[in-house]
């Protein structure tokens, strides 16, 4: 895949984030493999990207916590 294709592809799942907030989820995992397919062309991720991609490991981690908390 070229590298402009992939750069399109992560601004198309980040529209897709926007307008389907129910398959956020599956977005997000797709938006993951999209940013290693990014890394593995040797290049380093743009700040913006580091910094979704650091907002997506926070949203994580506060969805684990809450659901622990619905489980006591």
């Amino acid at each position: 895949m070229a590298f402009e294709e992939l750069q399109a592809e992560i601004a198309s799942l980040l529209i897709r984030m926007n307008e389907q907030p129910h398959d956020i989820r599956e977005v997000e995992l797709m938006l993951r493999e999209k940013l290693n397919e990014y890394r593995a062309f040797g290049m380093p991720l743009p700040a913006d990207l580091v910094e979704l991609e650091a907002a997506l490991d926070a949203g994580l981690t506060m969805d684990e916590d809450s659901g622990s908390d619905n489980t006591s």
